[in-house]
């Protein structure tokens, strides 16, 4: 990937790789939590602008965009979202026991946001600029040591990545976002992983954060 080079639009670099189009407006979820391209969200929403977002989501079939609260909290205010989030996708809905909806979305596409603004019913929403997806990369040999501790990983905790098929451990983006969801690091190493945008760079970061976590 060439180095150096930055769109002209977001400020992005290798406006090759990413692939910036205009800007789409994109209604925003700050959580304190990092969502991953291909990343399952579970959330339990109360607040009416965040009700009012799943409702729209759900008449049009569009998505919304998570991003990590910078400054601020989840409830209340709104807070300051990083610029790097990703597109996340209602794939159902129900009402809990104590009556509150709940969804389970899933993470697609990043963006960058150029610009946000805070709507009349408090819910914000951003200019953003989408990524293309990563290409597919295979697992070099000096990484191979982090698809095996994912595969652990997966066989312990479940989820639908644990029956993932059997190709998907040789690529290199897919593992290092499934391992960046997994590892307990912190969030704004989670954010600084899900902004890179070579996927063996990303190894090589988790590789550095694994002598953290010896019991792997």
């Amino acid at each position: 990937m060439r180095r150096g080079v930055f769109c002209e639009v977001c400020s992005d670099p290798d406006p090759a790789y990413t692939r910036c189009v205009m800007a789409t407006d994109i209604s925003l979820f700050p959580l304190n939590s990092v969502l991953f391209p291909g990343g399952v969200l579970e959330l339990r929403i109360f607040e009416r602008r965040y009700l009012d977002l799943v409702r729209d989501c759900a008449r049009t079939g569009s998505g919304f965009g998570v991003c990590l609260i910078l400054h601020g909290q989840e409830a209340g205010e709104p807070a300051l979202p990083a610029a790097v989030g990703t597109l996340a996708h209602i794939v159902d809905f129900y009402t809990a026991d104590d009556g509150l909806l709940c969804i389970c979305a899933h993470g697609q596409k990043r963006f960058r946001v150029a610009h946000t603004r805070v709507r009349h019913n408090g819910l914000a929403h951003g200019d953003a600029h989408f990524w293309a997806d990563e290409p597919v990369v295979p697992i070099p040999p000096e990484h191979a040591l982090l698809a095996i501790i994912l595969e652990r990983l997966l066989e312990r905790v479940g989820g639908i990545h644990a029956r993932a098929e059997r190709g998907r451990y040789d690529d290199a983006s897919w593992v290092g976002f499934r391992l960046g969801e997994a590892l307990p690091l912190e969030n704004r190493e989670r954010q600084h992983m899900l902004q890179m945008t070579d996927p063996l760079e990303r190894l090589d970061q988790l590789m550095h954060y694994l002598p953290r976590f010896q019991k792997f």
